[in-house]
């Protein structure tokens, strides 16, 4: 599993949207839901805990996310200190949940729009947060890495229209031919916990 990064992307197969998720301060996790034609950005979460990139993805219409998410804090809760979540974007309110008890596998991969796989077999789903508007399988998906396009780039990928994108530091670039540009700098936020709104507490059904 990579280590965590300033910055890690994860780009929805349909749509043009992704998920930015960015670490720090310390021990703190910000979500940001990118309009990647636009280039709009809408910040949402702040999580103090850690949420496993590679464990984390995106639905292909880019409408819910799916968070591996580690907090010690949780530690003998019925969620335990480890889940599996699905949320809307960029918020982490879960609409469905799976507590782990465990930071080995956990996580998983959409393989549709509301279906999805989950590692380490098919733990059940959180009295309170059920699986509703989901169909839910157990699996061994692939996680989420980077391209390695880009040489010196913590994160690479390309965008929904082809367009090669990376991090370097707290910064988002996009390269278009031999040309660098800068899309935003992520730099120098702090946390802000803001509660999720309405629109990211409705229900997946």
């Amino acid at each position: 599993m990579a280590a965590a990064r300033p910055l890690f992307v994860i780009v929805a197969r349909d749509r043009p949207v992704a998920v930015i998720l960015r670490r720090g301060p310390s021990d703190w996790y910000h979500v940001v839901r990118w309009d990647t034609a636009r280039d709009e950005f809408e910040h949402g979460a702040w999580i103090r805990g850690r949420l496993y990139e590679d464990k984390c993805d995106l639905s292909p219409d880019g409408e819910l996310f799916l968070a591996f998410v580690h907090q010690g804090r949780k530690s003998g809760t019925a969620t335990t200190h480890a889940w599996t979540a699905v949320s809307r974007p960029p918020w982490l309110h879960a609409l469905a949940l799976w507590p782990q008890g465990t930071t080995y596998g956990g996580g998983g991969r959409f393989t549709g729009r509301r279906r999805l796989v989950l590692r380490s077999g098919a733990p059940k789903a959180h009295p309170e947060h059920p699986a509703d508007g989901l169909e839910v399988e157990p699996g061994s998906p692939p996680l989420n890495e980077s391209s390695g396009e880009v040489v010196g780039a913590e994160w690479s990928g390309r965008d929904h229209a082809g367009r090669l994108v990376f991090t370097r530091g707290y910064v988002l670039h996009r390269r278009v031919g031999d040309r660098d540009t800068v899309v935003r700098d992520f730099g120098g936020l702090t946390p802000e916990t803001v509660p999720a709104p309405e629109e990211a507490r409705r229900p997946i059904r």
